[in-house]
């Protein structure tokens, strides 16, 4: 890892969207940290940090898709931030991703090529899995 860039990616293989962020790291040439969050879990000062870097809310970086937010009641107005972050904490699939640090910011990288903002070099063009092209100037 390049410890004059430091970069960690919150990564998720089972997830598109966080393969192509990763590999759009690797294809600007770095080697990022990759915390495969779904094993290693999450705890409640990580998750209070990484929130507060990005300036979001626990229900701002909760994915409701494919997951269990709606049966755990996560999903309406009353659902309070505390319990939103415990339920992360208890079932980390609940988390959003990826979250990419960098020097320059932490951010939820949805789609894939807001990557872009937080590296110092970005490759000039890059195919996503689905095929469509992300170019440089164009982000």
């Amino acid at each position: 890892m390049n410890n004059d860039f430091p970069i960690t990616i919150f990564h998720n293989r089972d997830c598109g969207t966080s393969r192509n962020t990763l590999a759009m790291l690797l294809a600007a040439g770095y080697e990022p940290n990759i915390v495969e969050y779904l094993s290693a879990g999450w705890t409640r000062a990580q998750l209070e940090g990484l929130l507060a870097d990005m300036n979001l809310t626990p229900r701002a970086l909760l994915r409701d898709k494919g997951t269990s937010a709606a049966e755990l009641g996560l999903l309406g107005n009353d659902a309070q931030d505390d319990a939103i972050l415990d339920a992360m904490i208890r079932h980390p699939i609940l988390v959003n991703r990826p979250i990419v640090v960098t020097p320059k910011g932490t951010k939820l990288c949805r789609p894939s090529e807001v990557v872009f903002v937080l590296l110092d070099r970005v490759p000039e063009s890059f195919t996503k899995e689905d095929g469509e092209v992300v170019r440089r100037d164009g982000y």
